[in-house]
């Protein structure tokens, strides 16, 4: 015996000892009970944001959609039904934002609790006869773009926290309070800050319907868009495209919006055929960490930032 182990290849003898010490933690992906943390995905960056700033050290946060990843068309792999299922809860913008979710949910095969972030919300509809908007549409799903309703994030973000992890409910409400006053403060600035544009300016052109809770909020008028309807996943039809175009030029506007997820080449031709120029904006995702638009008041900010300085 004291021969063979001598003599025993110690390569061998390493991969037996990792063999029996288990598999390693998959990066970026939920595990229950991990140091005593709750195991949470958060569909987009924008609800991840929030979510783990009421959240803290107390949850363990996995985001589905990379940054500057389009809501309206990403596509699922096999490895976010692992994310999924693993998942003590699940937190989703809602308002028909996240289709994907349907198949995630029904492959997960597991009673996860899922929180539509944006119950309570009264939700924009389409102007009547809007083009390009489908009747199973249940509204505007871009309730972000205006801080005031998350503050409803915050209360189902807060409340869903603390059903199903009590132990540590006290975090929750305080960072919730927290939270609750940035925003307050966040839309007192936005107020002050486009009050340098003068009424009559207050026009915007976008790619798609997405700017229509920032407009009722603070006075401004969603005048146009490049694609019809709330998906940037709608095509214009030529007919549609040049009845934009002589608007824009009825107008008077200075630029074009267009979300950092959304392919420019569509809004470049438009831009060239009325000679105005783009404006590029932060829409359904923050950036990476360090980004310009790393975090939801970050995001708010730049936007306003950008459209100030284009309209005034």
């Amino acid at each position: 015996m004291k021969n063979f182990i001598q003599y025993f290849p110690l390569s061998l003898l390493f991969i037996l000892l990792v063999a029996c010490a288990g598999p390693a933690s998959q990066p970026n992906s939920p595990e229950k009970g991990t140091s005593g943390s709750l195991s949470v995905v958060a569909t987009t960056t924008i609800v991840g944001d929030v979510v783990r700033s009421l959240g803290g050290d107390a949850i363990h946060l996995v985001v589905l959609l990379p940054p500057g990843t389009d809501p309206h068309s990403f596509q699922p792999t096999p490895q976010d039904v692992v994310k999924v299922s693993d998942a003590d809860v699940i937190f989703i913008n809602g308002a028909g934002l996240e289709s994907f979710m349907n198949s995630l949910l029904s492959n997960s095969g597991d009673g996860t609790k899922v929180v539509a972030v944006s119950d309570g919300i009264q939700l924009l509809n389409a102007p009547e006869g809007e083009p390009g908007v489908h009747v199973d549409e249940v509204g505007d799903p871009h309730v972000w773009m205006d801080p005031n309703n998350i503050l409803v994030w915050v209360d189902n973000i807060e409340n869903a926290l603390s059903e199903a992890d009590p132990a540590n409910s006290a975090i929750y409400t305080q960072n919730a309070a927290k939270y609750r006053q940035t925003l307050a403060e966040l839309d007192q600035w936005v107020r002050d800050y486009v009050a340098q544009i003068p009424a009559s300016k207050r026009k915007l052109v976008t790619d798609h319907q997405v700017f229509g809770y920032f407009a009722d909020r603070y006075g401004f008028t969603q005048v146009g868009t490049l694609v019809p309807g709330y998906s940037t996943m709608a095509e214009p039809s030529a007919q549609e495209l040049a009845a934009l175009e002589t608007a824009i030029g009825g107008l008077n506007v200075p630029a074009i919006f267009v979300g950092d997820t959304v392919n420019p080449s569509l809004a470049q031709r438009v831009a060239d055929d009325t000679h105005i120029r783009l404006v590029f904006v932060y829409t359904g995702s923050l950036t990476k960490a360090g980004g310009p638009a790393s975090t939801y008041p970050d995001f708010i900010r730049y936007n306003v930032n950008a459209i100030v300085d284009a309209l005034k």
